[in-house]
């Protein structure tokens, strides 16, 4: 009978509604190549090519522990669940049924509660056995399960989007924080330099070659310095704790290990086509997903408008001894039609509506692929840009320090033409501009880091993650 069901199910396939598939190209148009490309290689695990293997420990245990991300983990197993269950409409359903009963009866004589004249017992057994089944003569029970399939694999490109964003997010987290300890070191050196300074200021006044206004500027500015440690080692700290929360472990019991930011970059990746980018980035791949169920939907609505045939059959058995039970048996088939006639203009309601939740979800495939592209471009001028401004500011620092030497120099000479307020702008200019180019180092990291980012692909679908793959493995 199941063979007889698949085959009419099969045959009447051709009948199925059709749905018009909108097209993404219909809506944008993508340049082919973009602005510029370089020769590096476009990595998954992108973040090995930066050299750091202490950067390579820690991105290795956030995909393992971050909570968030086992949490996407967790979205795709439902996903899985919810698609198993859309399945099970394909098949027919099978469900068995057993009772007993005892029935007791006394006969009386008369109205009352008189004694009975006597009381007789009567048994009953029964098996039964129950099959369904809804041929889908239109497609809608597939066209609803192929969603609940398109769904899972949206699901599974968000995991790897979650990783990737994850991934960049610790990198630049801990670019930050080795930035910081650097500028720590750096503040540490310009004290010095500011203390040397307030011991030269310090001697001409007791000489009685500068006024106490000089002396007490030149101790305010020390001080500023280090009011600046205090901020810049609070920001340090704030920073281990983000950096615990992203590798899912408590702040104030993680003390991440040393180390220093790459004085260089490796050469730029290549950038390719747009269309390979298209292919390769998880956030615009699950959302292509998304348009394809969309439209399965759309088609499981329209099909939900036209007549359901559904097939049941039952058997069973009812006796008054148990070891009779398989001696007589009945079977039954039986066909049923069911129509729509009026419903308020439901269903042709729900036709528009998942139409509409089509053409929105087309709308925003275009719009992430249109995102894609503006953030590989935007972080290759902003690389760009920020080599000339590191270049710039090198300038400024190497003319800096000349101009703080020879200052200096005057000043400690007696030199009339030069007084303390130059020094103490010369001073707070070259300190100024050392921070400034060690923050700009680390900014163009981040830069880099945002370019591998908006290339990155299947950085999170690994079999490592805190064993998550051996409860929900990933299928194509």
């Amino acid at each position: 009978m199941l063979l007889l069901l698949s085959a009419m199910s099969m045959t009447l396939c051709s009948c199925r509604p059709k749905v018009r598939q909108a097209d993404v190209n219909s809506v944008i148009s993508t340049p082919e190549t973009f602005s510029v490309s370089g020769s590096g290689a476009v990595l998954d695990k992108w973040w090995t090519v930066l050299g750091d293997a202490e950067l390579n420990k820690l991105i290795d245990a956030a995909l393992k522990e971050n909570l968030n991300l086992i949490a996407t983990w967790d979205r795709l197993a439902e996903a899985r669940a919810v698609a198993r269950r859309s399945d099970a409409g394909l098949y027919p359903s099978l469900t068995g049924s057993g009772g007993a009963s005892r029935t007791r009866t006394e006969t009386h004589k008369g109205a009352g509660f008189a004694a009975p004249l006597g009381t007789t017992y009567a048994s009953n057994f029964s098996l039964g056995l129950v099959a369904a089944y809804e041929v889908d003569l239109w497609g809608r029970v597939r066209s609803t399960s192929d969603a609940a399939a398109m769904d899972v694999m949206g699901s599974q490109e968000d995991l790897d989007a979650a990783a990737v964003s994850l991934s960049a997010e610790v990198a630049q987290t801990w670019f930050r924080l080795l930035e910081l300890r650097e500028q720590l070191k750096l503040l540490d050196s310009q004290i010095e330099t500011s203390k040397q300074i307030l011991e030269l200021v310090d001697l001409r006044f007791g000489l009685g070659k500068v006024p106490a206004i000089d002396l007490l500027q030149q101790k305010q500015q020390l001080e500023s310095k280090r009011a600046e440690k205090v901020r810049t080692d609070s920001a340090r700290q704030v920073l281990v704790h983000q950096l615990a929360v992203l590798l899912g472990k408590a702040p104030g019991k993680f003390n991440p290990a040393a180390g220093t930011l790459p004085e260089t970059l490796p050469d730029l990746p290549a950038t390719g086509l747009s269309a390979d980018l298209i292919r390769r980035r998880p956030d615009v791949r699950s959302a292509h997903y998304r348009v394809k169920a969309a439209n399965k939907r759309v088609a499981a609505a329209i099909a939900d408008r036209f007549p359901r045939v559904s097939l049941s059959a039952q058997a069973g058995t009812s006796t008054a001894k148990v070891r009779d039970l398989f001696d007589n048996w009945f079977a039954s088939l039986a066909a049923n039609l069911t129509a729509p006639i009026l419903d308020g203009e439901m269903r042709q309601a729900e036709v528009e509506r998942t139409r509409a939740v089509a053409s929105r979800q087309l709308h925003g495939y275009a719009q992430k692929i249109l995102q894609a592209i503006k953030e590989v471009e935007d972080a290759l001028v902003r690389e760009s840009r920020q080599r000339q401004y590191m270049d710039s500011l090198e300038k400024q620092l190497k003319l800096s320090d000349e101009v703080i030497v020879k200052t200096r120099q005057r000043y400690a000479n007696g030199d009339k033409m030069v007084d303390y307020l130059r020094i103490l702008a010369s001073l707070e200019s070259q300190q100024r501009l050392q921070r400034t180019l060690l923050q700009a180092r680390r900014e163009l990291i981040d830069l880099r880091v945002g370019l591998y980012r908006a290339l990155a692909g299947n950085a999170g679908r690994e079999a490592n993650i805190s064993g998550q793959s051996n409860r929900h493995e990933v299928q194509e």
